[in-house]
């Protein structure tokens, strides 16, 4: 079954599971975690570029191999976020960059508000933005037509783990918008991806289910096993749910042996 390719700013990605670089035990188990992912795209908090030791996080990216998707983690207001993002492009971190403006410093979600501001302000810069958001359908559309390149709405919160917990509202995030929906924030472990991506999601982006998990390497291989499983379950046509039973084997032309 052919499929096409992820597309964000005019660029085709084959993966759709976008990858963060936080919370690793090691540098090098990072690295093992980001190609047992198969991810193409890799988040980059530019607050936390900088490590202990004096590095710098880029240090350790491939950046021939892999597009960098800055993000404005940290901000709380939507001129802190812009000025994270004008930061990044005179890095040389280019144009693309996942949006977030903290409304809360407890739960982590979003002000929808600032958002919307910053939204549209880089939007009309040039940037290509993704911006982390709730799971409200009224803010996806704000935000598509603010200039959003995508919408990417939490399934739970941040580093929580708790999977998808409202799907029917993701559905009809996927029925309002045109532009791609990436779930960003909550997943847990496997199925929480493979439930996001047969929902019809595009993407899935997720940090700390891999960096906190065990084995992140293992884990980051089933994560991108989900996400294709999910993908092709969704692109294959899921049967419709029955209240009662429905025989697997057809009974027309069945001998009769009782009789």
């Amino acid at each position: 079954m052919a499929d096409t390719d992820l597309v964000l700013g005019g660029k085709e990605f084959s993966s759709r599971l976008i990858v963060g670089t936080g919370k690793y035990a090691t540098m090098e188990i990072m690295k093992q975690a980001h190609e047992a992912s198969g991810a193409e795209i890799v988040t980059v908090a530019l607050r936390r570029v900088s490590l202990p030791s004096g590095e710098s996080l880029l240090d350790h990216l491939d950046t021939t191999r892999y597009t960098l998707l800055p993000n404005t983690a940290g901000c709380y207001t939507a001129d802190e976020a812009v000025r994270t993002a004008y930061l990044a492009r005179e890095a040389g971190l280019g144009e693309m960059v996942k949006l977030e403006v903290i409304g809360d410093s407890r739960t982590l979600f979003p002000d929808v508000e600032g958002l919307l501001e910053a939204t549209r302000t880089l939007a009309r810069d040039g940037f290509v933005v993704m911006p982390y958001t709730n799971d409200d359908p009224v803010t996806a559309k704000k935000l598509e037509d603010a200039g959003a390149a995508c919408v990417m709405p939490l399934g739970a919160p941040i580093g929580s783990g708790l999977g998808i917990r409202n799907p029917y509202n993701i559905k009809i995030i996927l029925e309002t918008v045109s532009v791609p929906v990436i779930v960003d924030a909550g997943v847990g472990t496997a199925s929480d991806a493979a439930i996001a991506m047969e929902l019809g999601c595009d993407g899935v982006l997720m940090n700390t289910a891999i960096a906190g998990a065990q084995d992140a390497v293992a884990m980051a291989r089933a994560m991108r096993l989900a996400v294709e499983a999910g993908r092709l379950a969704y692109r294959a046509g899921r049967i419709g749910k029955k209240l009662y039973a429905t025989a697997s084997s057809p009974l027309e032309g069945v001998p009769d042996w009782t009789s």
